[in-house]
C-alpha cells in the first residue's frame, strides 16, 4: 500500500504496530558477492585474459579508460551473473564490487575524466555495444568502432582451454556433436525459415566433451545439420593430437551426422565414431526375427523387452562401403520401437548392448550442456543485425559457460553443488548480498550472514586456493 511519503521511500504492509519501509539508499551494497569466486577461477585459469588476446585494439592508449580485458570481463561476468542485456550495464556500472572483480584501479569511479562519468567505474551499454559491432575491416582512423575480434583465434582459444583443463593425459575422449535451433525475432543477417523447428532461426553447432566445451559455431539454418562437422572435426583432431598423440578419439552424434563425408574421414584418420542411424524398411527387415522375439517376450512379461544384435550394412547409394550397425529390437506397450546406430569401434570394445546403452545413449547429457548455455547463460540473445556480431555474442556466452563450468569442476568438487547447473550455481552461490567498504589499504567485502550456502562458498574458496595457476 502506497502512502504519502518521500518519493524514494517505499512503505509496505505493516507488522503489528510497526511500519515496514524500504528505500534504495543502502550505499555500497551489491547483490553479486559470489562474483569474487568468478574472478578467482578466471585468474587461475587465464580464461578472459586469453580471450583478450583474440582482439586487436586500435584505440589511442592515452584516451582509454576501459581496456579490452576489462570490457570482456564486464560482459562475460555479467552474463554469468544473470545480466543478459547490455542495458543492464547502465546501472551495473555503479557497482563497486564489479569494479573490484574487474580489477579497476578506481572501483568507485571517482577519478573518471569527465564529471558526468564520476561514480561510474564500469563501461556503459553503448561502449560494450561498440565492442560487439566492430566489423572485420577497421583502422585507427575509425571514430567509434576500433576493437576487432579474430574468430579463428577465439575458436583456437576454446580448444586450448579444453586441453589445459586436464591435469592428466586421458586414455580416451568422446566428442559430442549436436546442433540446435536459435529462434530469431527480427531480420538479422542469415535469417532463414527451418521446416523442422517451424520458425526463423540460426542453427548453431556445439561440440562438447563431458561438461567441457570445445566449439560453438553460429550457422544459418538453410543447411544440413552436419554441415561444417567434418572441417571442425579435422581441426579438433589436429589440435588434440598435437598435445596427446596417442589418445583414442570417439565422435558421438545423432542420426543427423551419419553422413558419408564424416564417417569416411574418421575411417581414414584413425578416429572412431558412434552415430545414430535413421531407421528404414531395409534395416527393420534385417532384425525381423529379433523384433518378433521382443514382441513375444513383452507379451509374456508385460514389461519392455529389448534384444540387441549387430550386422554389416551398406546403403544403396550414399555409403562407400559396408559398416557395422548395432540394432535394438524393442517392444513397448505402444508397439515396436527399433533403433539403430552405426560405428567403426571394434567388437571387443563393448557388447552391442553396452555400446548402445552405455556409450551412445550417454550423448543425451549433451542436451543439458546446450540447455545451460541457452537457458542459463543466454546464448540465444542473437539480436544484433550481423552474423559476425551474433557469433561474438554466442562466444561470450560460451566463455561464461567455461568460467562457470570450471568453477563447478574445480571449486565445487566435494560440495552440494558439485553437479549443479549453471543457473543453480548462480542463484545459490553467486547472488549473495555483499557490503563493500573501500579504503586506501583494502577492500572489505561483508557477505550476507544469513547466506545458506556459506559452507559451499568457503569450501570453493579453499579448493581454489589449492589449485595452481594455469595461465
Amino acid at each position: 500500500m502506497h502512502t504519502q511519503c518521500k518519493p524514494e521511500q517505499i512503505e509496505f504492509q505493516g507488522l503489528g504496530r510497526r511500519k515496514v519501509q524500504a528505500a534504495f539508499d543502502g550505499g555500497h551494497i551489491s547483490s553479486d558477492g559470489g562474483a569474487l569466486l568468478l574472478r578467482e577461477v578466471d585468474r587461475r585459469f587465464g580464461i578472459t585474459s586469453g580471450l583478450a588476446g583474440c582482439f586487436t585494439d586500435h584505440r589511442r592508449e592515452d584516451l582509454i579508460e576501459h581496456s579490452v580485458l576489462e570490457l570482456l570481463r564486464q560482459r562475460i561476468y555479467g552474463i554469468a551473473l544473470g545480466y543478459e542485456d547490455l542495458n543492464d550495464h547502465d546501472d551495473l556500472m555503479r557497482d563497486p564490487l564489479l569494479g573490484l572483480v574487474l580489477e579497476k584501479r578506481d572501483p568507485d569511479g571517482k577519478e573518471r575524466r569527465r564529471s558526468f562519468d564520476r561514480g561510474k567505474a564500469l563501461a556503459s551499454s553503448s561502449t560494450l555495444n561498440r565492442l560487439e559491432l566492430t566489423s572485420a575491416y577497421v583502422e585507427a582512423k575509425n571514430r567509434y568502432w576500433k576493437i576487432v575480434h579474430h574468430p579463428e583465434k577465439i575458436e583456437d582459444l576454446l580448444i586450448r582451454l579444453f586441453l589445459d583443463s586436464y591435469e592428466m593425459l586421458p586414455e580416451e575422449i568422446v566428442l559430442d556433436f549436436d546442433a540446435t535451433d536459435d529462434p530469431l525475432h527480427g531480420y538479422q543477417e542469415g535469417r532463414f525459415f527451418h521446416g523442422y523447428y517451424r520458425c526463423y532461426c540460426y542453427l548453431p553447432l556445439y561440440v562438447t566433451c563431458g561438461d567441457r566445451l570445445l566449439v560453438s559455431r553460429l550457422r544459418t539454418s538453410d543447411r544440413d545439420q552436419s554441415a561444417d562437422a567434418t572441417e571442425i572435426l579435422a581441426h579438433l583432431v589436429e589440435r588434440i593430437r598435437e598435445r596427446w598423440p596417442c589418445v583414442r578419439i570417439v565422435v558421438r552424434a545423432d542420426s543427423g551426422f551419419a553422413r558419408e563425408e564424416l564417417m569416411s574421414w574418421c575411417e581414414a584418420n584413425g578416429v572412431f565414431y558412434v552415430l545414430g542411424l535413421a531407421k528404414n524398411m531395409r534395416l527393420q527387415k534385417k532384425i525381423g526375427k529379433e523384433l518378433v522375439e521382443a514382441q513375444e517376450l513383452y507379451e509374456d512379461t508385460k514389461h519392455a523387452a529389448r534384444i540387441f544384435t549387430h550386422f554389416m550394412y551398406r546403403t544403396r547409394k550414399s555409403w562407400s562401403c559396408s559398416r557395422r550397425v548395432i540394432a535394438k529390437a524393442e517392444h513397448l506397450e505402444k508397439g515396436s520401437n527399433p533403433r539403430f546406430i552405426v560405428t567403426n569401434l571394434p567388437e571387443e570394445y563393448a557388447t552391442a548392448k553396452a555400446l548402445y546403452e552405455d556409450v551412445y545413449c550417454a550423448r543425451g547429457d549433451m542436451e543439458n550442456r546446450i540447455k545451460e548455455q541457452q537457458l542459463d547463460l543466454f546464448s540465444d540473445r542473437t539480436s544484433t543485425r550481423t552474423m559476425r556480431a551474433n557469433q561474438l555474442r554466442l562466444w561470450f556466452s560460451s566463455i561464461a559457460y567455461v568460467v562457470v563450468s570450471t568453477m563447478r569442476r574445480v571449486a565445487l568438487t566435494g560440495t552440494r553443488l558439485a553437479k549443479a547447473t549453471c543457473g543453480t550455481i548462480r542463484v545459490k552461490l553467486l547472488k549473495i548480498g555483499a557490503q563493500i567498504t573501500v579504503s586506501v589499504r583494502r577492500f572489505l567485502v561483508r557477505l550476507a550472514s544469513a547466506c545458506p550456502y556459506q559452507d559451499v562458498f568457503i569450501r570453493a574458496w579453499r579448493n581454489l586456493e589449492q589449485t595452481p595457476m594455469r595461465c
